[in-house]
């Protein structure tokens, strides 16, 4: 069981996260009534009542699915279509891929399609709505049916070390935590139903939201817990 719960991968997570990428958003810091958002003034200023932390997770990947409710053939889409590409061997979906914006699309023989990779809810229907446009150009008669968001993930950085033994000995049944397995503690939030990791740097990623306001909540109920077990730095 252990292994199970701890051996979580990002990438299977829909995550699309690397390290020392730039993929850490957030911030930290708050004045009277506002504080400073990400990425300097150009971007507006955090409304503390909904974020008391001062830190708004910022969105890195939304997956989406969608029926285009028709039969494909997948090695002739393949064919006639531009990036795209169809291994059966690997895997039974042609992977289709737009720059504007940008995503990839699993779709399959039944009409089923998956979307990921968009960080906002409107770039995601509009990726969609855009593949189920190339299906339609290749002489499919492709719907655009039943759209929803199955899995948004977001991340930032409180901008301070954690204690992870601690934190994990406080949440118990809540938290997974080991280190030879995994490097970030595993928190299973039970309302609202929200996977969180938690790393020693600061550095949080939650995931499993269909909603972004679940990722929200679920940042500002573990956030004083994160803030109690930071770790103070010792001088000598």
């Amino acid at each position: 069981m252990a292994s199970t719960a701890a051996g979580v991968d990002p990438a299977l997570l829909g995550m699309g996260l690397r390290s020392g990428t730039g993929a850490w958003g957030g911030s930290a810091g708050a004045g009277p009534s506002t504080a400073p958002a990400e990425h300097g003034a150009h971007e507006p200023a955090v409304d503390l009542a909904k974020h008391p932390s001062g830190i708004v997770p910022t969105l890195q990947n939304i997956v989406a699915t969608v029926n285009l409710d028709c039969k494909l053939d997948l090695q002739a889409m393949a064919n006639s279509a531009r990036n795209a590409e169809y291994n059966p061997k690997r895997f039974a979906a042609v992977i289709m891929r737009i720059r504007e914006p940008k995503t990839t699309a699993l779709v399959f023989s039944s009409g089923k399609m998956v979307c990921t990779g968009a960080k906002t809810e409107e770039q995601s229907k509009l990726a969609a709505r855009k593949y189920a446009r190339i299906i339609q150009k290749l002489g499919y008669p492709a719907q655009f049916r039943d759209f929803k968001i199955q899995n948004m993930v977001a991340s930032c950085d409180v901008k301070f070390p954690i204690r992870l033994e601690g934190l994990a000995l406080t949440c118990g049944v809540f938290a997974h935590y080991e280190p030879e397995i995994f490097p970030g503690l595993i928190y299973r939030m039970a309302d609202p139903k929200i996977v969180l990791l938690v790393f020693v740097s600061g550095k949080v990623v939650l995931t499993g939201a269909k909603v972004r306001e679940d990722l929200y909540t679920a940042f500002e109920n573990i956030y004083p817990m994160l803030a109690q077990f930071r770790k103070r730095q010792q001088y000598w």
